[in-house]
């Protein structure tokens, strides 16, 4: 039981960071370096990871992993519901377009992307997992959580990914107000360094949030002036879905 459990706990850390060295993997899950190779090599084996760029020294999780995950999730009837509505933001934009959801109370999980067509463009493979204070869709859904929740989750600590993460709990709380009072999230380089994105909230038939959309940028296309329209028009797509979710 004990190495089906390291097992997991090491596809979890692969999908947090990717793509993840064995020495990282070790570092971050205590594991001996010994333990997390004979791990890894048989996730490759059994097709569930895949080196990044060809380099067996870095990994990523397989799309056999996603595709599981995919057919056992209730959030297919989401992710068909928002394709739509984010084929026509990224028309609008040409960036790429991404839907998030809550995997319970530790993080996000992106489940649906559409590739912007720019040649110089974002990119996170789908499975991807991401703290919610690093992300306009993380905090875009941990604005709306009930109090208690997303006091729990910032008590948890706020982890440093930039020199941009905002890792003070005060900081953190005045964003979200601010957040729940424009209707949109603002991410500039605070999960990865150079990626901006733009992200609002889906919410379900119980009010609550179960998502978050938004717009993915590099941050040489990130621009102050397209912050209030493209605010708006993430913010519009993401009250589209929810009527749709919610009739």
């Amino acid at each position: 039981m004990q190495s089906v459990t390291r097992t997991l706990k090491v596809i979890e850390e692969i999908a947090r960071r990717q793509p993840v060295g064995v020495g990282e993997l070790a570092r971050s899950l205590g594991l001996p370096k010994s333990t997390v190779q004979r791990i890894l090599g048989t996730l490759h084996e059994a097709g569930w990871l895949t080196p990044a760029g060809g380099d067996l020294t870095r990994w990523l999780l397989s799309a056999r992993i996603a595709a599981i995950g995919y057919r056992s999730a209730p959030e297919v009837g989401l992710r068909e519901t928002a394709l739509g509505p984010m084929r026509e933001l990224g028309d609008v934009t040409g960036e790429t377009i991404h839907l998030s959801v809550p995997d319970g109370d530790r993080c996000m999980v992106l489940i649906e992307r559409v590739d912007s067509t720019q040649a110089v463009r974002t990119y996170n493979q789908l499975g991807t997992t991401s703290p919610f204070h690093t992300t306009s869709t993380g905090r875009s859904v941990l604005a709306h959580l009930p109090a208690d929740v997303a006091d729990a989750i910032i008590a948890r600590g706020l982890e440093r990914f930039t020199d941009r993460t905002v890792t003070d709990p005060d900081v953190l709380r005045a964003d979200l107000a601010a957040i729940r009072s424009r209707g949109y999230a603002i991410n500039l380089g605070e999960n990865r360094t150079n990626v901006c994105a733009i992200g609002a909230p889906v919410f379900g038939p119980s009010g609550a949030p179960i998502a978050g959309i938004c717009i993915s940028m590099p941050d040489l296309r990130y621009t102050e002036h397209r912050l209030p329209e493209w605010g708006e028009r993430v913010h519009k797509t993401a009250t589209t879905i929810t009527t749709t979710l919610t009739r």
